[in-house]
């Protein structure tokens, strides 16, 4: 899956990936990891989420990180930000109050670059990529962020079969084998969403479940 994709799917609006409110599992399970007032939480290819906003208002530190230049400048715009803007390596870096969003890609991000993270946040990153792209995050996000980072990681499962992805499957035992290994692992939610899922229902998907993980590096 090349760059040109996801710069194509915001410059013509197809962002149904997009969420127009705050993600429940984040304001449902986010306090329950007992973070720090003032943390720092790395948030792989974040597009113009309004969890960002979510996480800053909880008095965190936001580092999003995110592909599209569009989807950069349509986040600070729709919230009426005057973003500082100044480049950091390959990075063009947007700041404003507590969240910076790094416009670049995700696998140039350094230990350096994260070295005072100390939590993920991870709703669509992983589900948007396919199988030896998923296998190079999970590697890249072990290597790069502190031991003990805290997160939620939100993962959709249903048969590949049936739909072509993005958002991908990610089963269970593909999360195991990708991150177990080097993070600690627990399921806190397990949701039958199929009823609600427009996209997934029209394209003849007859099973769809979104699961929540408490994720902590070892």
């Amino acid at each position: 899956m090349q760059p040109e994709f996801w710069h194509k799917r915001w410059t013509t609006n197809q962002i149904g990936f997009h969420l127009p409110e705050v993600n429940p599992y984040l304001q449902r399970y986010w306090p329950q990891l007992g973070l720090e007032e003032g943390s720092r939480v790395l948030v792989p290819l974040c597009g113009k989420s309004l969890d960002l906003l979510w996480l800053a208002k909880c008095g965190h530190e936001v580092l999003g990180v995110e592909l599209s230049e569009k989807a950069v400048e349509d986040f600070f715009h729709e919230h009426q930000f005057d973003p500082d803007v100044s480049d950091q390596g390959p990075f063009t870096v947007y700041r404003a109050g507590s969240i910076e969003i790094w416009c670049g890609d995700f696998f140039a991000l350094t230990a350096g670059d994260v070295a005072d993270c100390s939590a993920l946040y991870d709703r669509a990153a992983l589900i948007a990529l396919p199988p030896k792209m998923r296998e190079q995050y999970a590697a890249h996000l072990t290597r790069i962020l502190p031991k003990e980072s805290l997160g939620l990681l939100i993962t959709l499962d249903y048969d590949q079969a049936q739909m072509e992805g993005p958002p991908f499957a990610v089963l269970d035992d593909e999360v195991q084998r990708l991150f177990g290994g080097s993070w600690a692992l627990k399921i806190l939610e397990d949701q039958d969403v199929l009823s609600s899922s427009g996209k997934f229902l029209e394209a003849g998907v007859t099973r769809l479940e979104e699961r929540v993980y408490r994720v902590s590096s070892r």
